[in-house]
């Protein structure tokens, strides 16, 4: 979580029919191009807030010298696009109407060379171009990015997350296996254009598949998602990138550039960043913010550069924390209470930790569908704390029957909340990428060994190379390792 606070109105779509710049045929599409432009115009500063920018500006330009040359020769090279590089840890790439690329330094640190990451970005501007988020759109088929998403069981939970995140919805777009395989020969097609090696994309693929299997968990880049299978989607990409080169001479100089890639993530921040807050044992810490407040036991997390959320694993019961706008706590009061449509039944003034706060029980209100008539959805708990000129919203939730079950735990992490002051937590510092040569030649264990690897991340590092343990590295070669 960073000291931010922004919340986007999505867009309603109406009715048109188009031709499909990709394939050139007519279709059925309720969002015209001048909505699809606004869609992105109005959803970007929200996806921004979101993660945030990563602050490197080296690697920002790449992308948009690499993005502007491959939108140019794409099949809507009208289009104004903008890249972005992301502050997230995760490993995604993903792409909104209007032209709105967006990688995560997650899926950065983890491309090998120029080539593989121009083949994902061709696969993202693919997306665009065919305006396969439109047609989700006009599809209905819209993900919900609400507090801890899935995470959260109740439909009512989910809908109080829901205002909580407006405009982000884009993001979670579910692409079905015709526009997954079309991205991908789009992603072949325009990276090969600008001069790079198509099938370094599918390679990347393995590195996809390796880290889902180390993690046991599904892949969320929506390039690896469940429908075509992975191992298939490797050998098509690489026939996609074989027929290409026939058809084009077989090009003998189509790049790579693995060196030159490597040189220019050298020192990007790897995993989760703890400047920007982490748990352990049971406890939120903020170094950069300089607080700390208890996390329920086995409740999941989920921290943004936006804010915390927590979820109760039986899905019944939710809180976060974000930042509240206005200058007092009478202010983010009025503001919270208009913007969660709250009726507030109490409030009390009292300390918090050492800090002035203002504590409130309240319903939001809702309309029953059947009756019309106004009804408590959600109940919620409500603490706003001052230090200094900021203030925060922490928020718990849950439905009534089951909010006087849950209350005793969001006072305790909320009464919790405190200034921080261990030196340890204040110091924590982020691992990073960092590229070396090597001296002699030996497998990619044996180098990792050498450099002070551990035994415990050794298949990690090797996703992180994609290549295996046993595969030779010779003298002079880059490999990268992590370290603070």
């Amino acid at each position: 979580m960073k000291p931010r606070f922004l919340l986007v109105p999505a867009l309603l779509a109406a009715g048109a029919c188009s031709t499909n710049p990709v394939t050139g045929k007519k279709e059925i599409m309720l969002v015209s191009k001048g909505q699809e432009l606004a869609m992105g115009q109005q959803s970007d500063p929200a996806v921004t807030a979101q993660f945030g920018l990563y602050p490197d500006q080296k690697i920002q330009n790449f992308i948009n010298e690499k993005g502007k040359a491959m939108g140019a020769i794409s099949h809507r090279p009208d289009l104004t696009y903008q890249f972005r590089v992301v502050d997230s840890p995760v490993i995604n790439a993903f792409a909104i109407p209007g032209g709105y690329v967006y990688f995560t330094r997650g899926i950065m640190a983890h491309f090998n060379n120029e080539a593989q990451f121009a083949g994902v970005l061709g696969h993202e501007i693919g997306h665009v171009t065919a305006r396969h988020s439109a047609k989700q759109q006009t599809n209905a088929i819209i993900g919900q990015v609400g507090l801890m998403g899935a995470m959260i069981a109740s439909p009512k939970l989910a809908q109080f997350g829901e205002q909580a995140s407006q405009g982000l919805q884009l993001l979670f777009l579910k692409f079905g296996r015709d526009d997954e395989s079309q991205s991908d020969e789009l992603g072949v097609q325009y990276s090969s254009k600008i001069g790079y090696d198509a099938s370094q994309m599918a390679d990347f693929f393995q590195t996809l598949q390796r880290e889902q299997e180390k993690s046991g968990t599904p892949a969320i880049p929506d390039f690896l998602s469940t429908h075509p299978n992975p191992a298939d989607r490797y050998n098509r990409v690489h026939e996609l990138a074989d027929q290409w080169k026939q058809q084009n001479g077989n090009p003998k100089n189509l790049k790579i550039n693995r060196d030159q890639y490597l040189r220019l993530i050298d020192g990007i921040v790897y995993g989760e960043d703890p400047r920007q807050g982490f748990v352990e044992n049971n406890t939120f810490y903020h170094p950069e913010l300089k607080f700390r407040f208890p996390v329920p036991s086995g409740w999941k997390t989920q921290n943004t550069p936006q804010q915390f959320q927590m979820a109760d694993p039986a899905g019944k019961a939710l809180m976060m924390l974000t930042l509240a706008p206005g200058a007092s706590l009478d202010e983010a009061a009025q503001a919270l209470v208009k913007q969660f449509s709250l009726q507030p039944a109490d409030s009390r003034r009292l300390t918090v930790g050492g800090f002035p706060a203002l504590a409130f029980v309240a319903d939001q209100v809702q309309q029953d569908p059947q009756t019309g008539q106004q009804v408590a959805g959600v109940r919620t708990q409500v603490y706003l704390i001052q230090d200094t000129k900021t203030i925060y919203a922490l928020l718990g939730a849950a439905a009534p029957a089951d909010f006087a079950g849950y209350q005793p735990v969001f006072s305790t992490t909320m009464d919790g909340f405190a200034r921080l002051t261990d030196p340890d937590k204040l110091n924590r510092q982020p691992e990073h990428v960092r590229v070396k040569t090597l001296k002699l030649r030996s497998n990619l264990r044996q180098a990792l060994v050498t450099n002070g690897v551990p035994e415990s991340r050794l298949e990690e590092m090797a996703i992180l190379n994609g290549m295996p343990l046993n595969e030779q590295v010779n003298a002079g070669s880059l490999i990268k390792m992590v370290g603070k």
